[in-house]
C-alpha cells in the first residue's frame, strides 16, 4: 500500500499527451463511422473489396455441383433482396441487352480463381447498358454443362475508388487530430501563458504577487518553484536595502566627526586638503549607496507616456539654457518604471552635454521594440572601451574630481535599469564625430 504522499498525481503532461493521442484516434474512428452512415454506399468499399465476388463464386460452385433438376430451386433459395440468382438451361432463355463487349473486368481474375466451373464464359452488364429506365447490374456465369447462372442486383454505386476513400480517411484523421490537439494544447497553453506573464511581470516589478499554481502537475511544480525563488529574491532585496541604510548611517557618522575635528587644524592648507578628502569620500559613499540601493528599482511598474517623459527632461534642460533636439512620436505609451527610465535618460543626457555638444534624442518604435537614441557631437569613446565604461567605478579620466568625472557609476546604474526592463544599452561612435547611446526596450505584452 502506497503512502498518501507518494501517490502519483493524475493531472500530468504525460497523461495529457497519452489522452490526446487516444482521443485523436477514437475521434478519427468516430468521424469515419459517421461518414459511412451519412454517405451511404459512396463510403463503402468497391465491389472487389465487398466480399460479393467470393459470395458469387461460392453460389456458382454449389449450384454447379447440384443435380440439374435442383438448380432452379437452389438459385431461388440463395437469392435475397440485394442479389437475385436465377438458373437457365440455355443462353437463349436469358434476356440481356446487346453490347459490344460484355466481358467482366473488375474482380474477374479473383472470380476465375474461385470458380470451379472450368473456364466457362463470364459476362457483365451495367445499368447503362439497358434501354430506358430500370437498368440493373447483371452477371452471367456459364457452368460446366453449358447452363447459365444469372446474378442480378439493383442499380447502385459500389463505392468510391481506393484513392478517394484513402484521401477522405486521411482528411478525417487530420481533422480529428487537429481538433483534439487544439483542445488539449489549450488546456496546457493557458497555464504556461500565465506562467510566462507572471515571470515577465516580476522582471519589471519585483513586488509582483506570486503566480497562481494551475495546470498539470509539472507546470504547477514549476510555478511553485518560481514563486519560492521570487519570495527569496524579495526577501534578499529587502534585507539588502535595510543593510545599506545601516551602512549609510554608520559611514556618515565618522565622516562628520572628521570634518568637526578638521575645524581645529590650524594649518589652512592641511585643513583644506582634509575637507576636500572628506567631501570626496562623502560623494563616493553617496553615489555607491545610491547605486546599490537604487530607489528607482523599487517603484511599481505602470503604463506611462515615454514621449512625454522625454519632453519633460528636454524642458528642464531648456530652463537651463540647454537646447536638446527631439525626433519621435508625440505620444508613446510604454509599460515600465518611469522614474528608473528617467534616471537612465538623465544620465545619458548629462554625459552628452558634459563631454560633447549638440545633444539630441531620437525615438523609434514598432510593435516589438522601442529604441531611444541619445546623440552628441564630441570626441566619442574608443571602440575597445565601449563595454568597460559600464563597469562600476571605471572612469576614462584619471582624476578623481567629482565635478568632472564622478565616481564611474552612472552608466553602470543606467545599464542595470535597462536590463531590468529586459532591454539593452549600447554605445556607438557616430560618423563625423560624437557618440550615440541606444536604449533598446522590448514592448511588454502585459
Amino acid at each position: 500500500m502506497k503512502a498518501p504522499g507518494l501517490a502519483r498525481p493524475r493531472d500530468t503532461i504525460t497523461r495529457w499527451i497519452a489522452l490526446t493521442t487516444l482521443m485523436a484516434m477514437l475521434t478519427a474512428l468516430a468521424f469515419n463511422a459517421l461518414f459511412v452512415q451519412l454517405a451511404g454506399v459512396w463510403a463503402k468499399p468497391p465491389l472487389s473489396e465487398s466480399g460479393l465476388v467470393e459470395k458469387i463464386a461460392s453460389i456458382s460452385n454449389m449450384i454447379d455441383a447440384a443435380q440439374p433438376q435442383q438448380r432452379a430451386h437452389l438459385a431461388a433459395a440463395v437469392s435475397d433482396h440485394g442479389l437475385t440468382v436465377t438458373w437457365h438451361a440455355s443462353r437463349r432463355d436469358i434476356e440481356v441487352p446487346k453490347v459490344d463487349e460484355p466481358e467482366y473486368r473488375e474482380g474477374s481474375t479473383r472470380l476465375e480463381q474461385l470458380l470451379k466451373v472450368g473456364g466457362g464464359a463470364i459476362e457483365a452488364y451495367q445499368p447503362s447498358d439497358w434501354p430506358g429506365p430500370g437498368g440493373h447490374y447483371a452477371l452471367l456465369i456459364q457452368l460446366r454443362d453449358e447452363s447459365w447462372l444469372m446474378f442480378s442486383a439493383v442499380s447502385r454505386s459500389w463505392g468510391l475508388d481506393e484513392g478517394p476513400r484513402n484521401l477522405i480517411v486521411i482528411g478525417l484523421v487530420l481533422f480529428s487530430t487537429v481538433l483534439v490537439a487544439l483542445i488539449a494544447t489549450r488546456r496546457l497553453a493557458r497555464p504556461l501563458q500565465q506562467f510566462a506573464l507572471g515571470a515577465r511581470r516580476f522582471g519589471v516589478d519585483f513586488r509582483a504577487p506570486p503566480i497562481e499554481p494551475v495546470g498539470p502537475h509539472e507546470i504547477r511544480q514549476a510555478i511553485l518553484a518560481f514563486n519560492a525563488m521570487q519570495a527569496q529574491l524579495q526577501h534578499f532585496i529587502k534585507d539588502r536595502t535595510q543593510m545599506l541604510a545601516a551602512i549609510s548611517h554608520d559611514l556618515r557618522t565618522p565622516l562628520t566627526r572628521m570634518r568637526l575635528r578638521g575645524e581645529f587644524i590650524e594649518d589652512p592648507e592641511q585643513q583644506r586638503r582634509l575637507f576636500h578628502d572628506v567631501d570626496e569620500m562623502q560623494a563616493m559613499i553617496n553615489s555607491a549607496l545610491d547605486f546599490f540601493r537604487d530607489d528607482a528599482r523599487l517603484e511599481q511598474a505602470t503604463s506611462f507616456d515615454l514621449a512625454e517623459l522625454l519632453q519633460t527632461l528636454i524642458d528642464d534642460y531648456r530652463d537651463q539654457s540647454i537646447d536638446i533636439a527631439f525626433s519621435g512620436p508625440p505620444r508613446l505609451v510604454y509599460f515600465g518604471r518611469p522614474l528608473g527610465l528617467k534616471r537612465v535618460m538623465s544620465n545619458l543626457l548629462e554625459n552628452a552635454i558634459k563631454y560633447g555638444s549638440e545633444p539630441a534624442i531620437e525615438v523609434l518604435a514598432d510593435a516589438e521594440q522601442v529604441r531611444v537614441c541619445v546623440l552628441d557631437r564630441g570626441p566619442g569613446i574608443p571602440t575597445e572601451w565601449h563595454e568597460h565604461v559600464f563597469e562600476p567605478f571605471f572612469r576614462m579620466e584619471s582624476s578623481r574630481n567629482r565635478n568632472t568625472g564622478g565616481v564611474g557609476l552612472g552608466l553602470s546604474a543606467a545599464r542595470a535599469i535597462v536590463l531590468e526592463h529586459g532591454g539593452e544599452l549600447r554605445l556607438h561612435n557616430r560618423d563625423g564625430g560624437g557618440l550615440e547611446a541606444w536604449v533598446l526596450l522590448p514592448v511588454q505584452d502585459i
